[in-house]
């Protein structure tokens, strides 16, 4: 290619100048390229780099476990070289004429370790220790979304491949067995800002006792022992060759206490590892499947499910997420101590393969509108820190037929509202004027809804 020769001369000054900066800098700063190379007695571009790349909720796991091998002997190193050392990788810091990476600060982070703890963890550095009598050098680097995709990254620099393969493996399989993932619940997001922007969020395990959940008669029991009851005998059904994967699937109306029973099985489960799904966050049921996998005994609860896993006809060419739910739950071994729960509005929507063949949902269970006793346990489970009159609660039970459970909660809290702005101890004067402010409420959408409003307005 024919290059105009003024263009020619500028490049061939412009080269010299960047070749002169690169010298001035590295007699003035030290470079990390001389730093490892030193620790490994090799010279560093000649060292084999092995990477592997760390989903940002597995960052923690990795960092104890490296920290455990390096060894309290281990040294540290800091990189210069502003924002542009997030994005590099070692192989090009150690190795390309125009990086010249000086070193500099050691960078640190707190990582969400549970709902209220953090660990400080190596948020940019490397570690210098020894693995099977060979020097090694380990790169952490955690990418905020600011920074990259959320994920992290390990690269191990040694002269032998095959040492710092092995290096990766031991770390990959302690970080899984020593987890401090192990026994939270935690919830898999696809957007948010720094900790819950990397893509999960660590949630405090509810309280919520079997007295709390009003349902009809031997339901909770029901499911209880599916869930909780499969898990208690583990050992015993394996040692018969029985299988411990088991799905539930919970239906009814919106506003019956699907959540609320699933917020249950949770409470009764502490040691249990959760994986919380909803939304356009199923789309990932692969990946919490696979957590819940290492970490068994584990829950994984998919909220709505009937977002995915609608009938095929009903989606031209197929849903692609309801086959990686289907996908999921086959290919966790029978022994595996997992448990889906599944909730629904839509239970007549649902694809027949994943609500009626055995092994994927084992037991489908109703979560209807309250009958009046239930709705009476409910104005009494909401009010009981205010102490509403009997015979009130009995004629609002007798009178909200067709009620779900959200709605004698927002009854009770609202008439705690009222007496509030009316500068009075709640009563059942509030509780009433509160129940016919919902009813009308209630009679004024049913009427727009019947008489085509809406229709109107679009």
């Amino acid at each position: 290619m024919d290059i105009d020769p003024q263009l020619r001369d500028f490049l061939t000054s412009f080269r010299t100048i960047a070749e002169l900066a690169a010298r001035t800098q590295a007699q003035d700063v030290p470079l990390l390229v001389d730093a490892l190379t030193e620790h490994l007695g090799v010279p560093a571009t000649q060292a084999a780099v092995v990477a592997k790349e760390i989903v940002a909720y597995r960052y923690a796991d990795y960092d104890v476990a490296l920290e455990r091998m390096a060894g309290p002997d281990a040294g540290l190193l800091g990189l210069g070289g502003g924002d542009q050392r997030h994005h590099m990788s070692l192989a090009d810091m150690i190795g390309a004429d125009w990086a010249r990476v000086p070193l500099g600060q050691v960078d640190w982070t707190n990582v969400p370790i549970n709902a209220t703890e953090t660990r400080r963890a190596l948020s940019l550095g490397i570690r210098l220790f020894s693995y099977q009598g060979q020097p090694v050098a380990v790169l952490q680097r955690r990418r905020s979304r600011m920074h990259g995709n959320g994920t992290g990254v390990i690269e191990v620099l040694c002269a032998d491949a095959d040492v710092a393969n092995a290096l990766l493996e031991e770390a990959t399989t302690s970080s899984t067995r020593d987890s401090l993932l192990r026994g939270n619940i935690i919830s898999l997001e696809l957007s948010g800002f720094e900790g819950e922007g990397d893509g999960y969020r660590f949630l405090p395990r509810p309280h919520v006792g079997a007295e709390d959940v009003i349902l009809p008669p031997g339901v909770l029991d029901r499911v209880s022992g599916h869930v909780v009851g499969i898990a208690e005998h583990a050992a015993t059904l394996r040692a018969h060759g029985q299988h411990l994967k088991r799905g539930v699937l919970l239906y009814g109306p919106p506003g019956t206490g699907k959540t609320h029973t699933v917020r249950h099985l949770l409470s009764v489960t502490p040691g249990h590892t959760a994986m919380l799904l909803s939304g356009a966050t199923l789309q990932m049921v692969g990946q919490a499947t696979a957590i819940a996998r290492h970490l068994q005994p584990a829950i994984l609860v998919l909220e709505d499910c009937d977002l995915v896993a609608m009938q095929r006809d009903l989606t031209p060419g197929g849903n692609p997420l309801l086959f990686e739910v289907l996908d999921a739950i086959d290919g966790l071994a029978a022994d595996a101590d997992v448990a889906f729960l599944l909730t629904t509005n839509r239970v007549d929507v649902l694809e027949e393969a994943l609500a009626q063949r055995p092994g994927r949902v084992d037991l489908s269970v109703e979560i209807p509108l309250p009958d009046e006793a239930a709705r009476r346990r409910l104005l009494e489970l909401y009010g009981r820190a205010v102490g509403f009159g009997a015979a009130t609660l009995d004629d609002l039970a007798r009178r909200s037929d067709e009620r779900t459970a959200s709605f004698f909660k927002e009854l009770v809290r609202r008439a705690v509202l009222y007496a509030a702005e009316a500068g009075e101890e709640p009563a059942d004067a509030h509780l009433v004027a509160a129940f016919e402010a919902l009813q009308a409420d209630r009679a004024e959408l049913q009427h727009r809804t019947d008489s085509g409003f809406y229709e109107e307005e679009r």
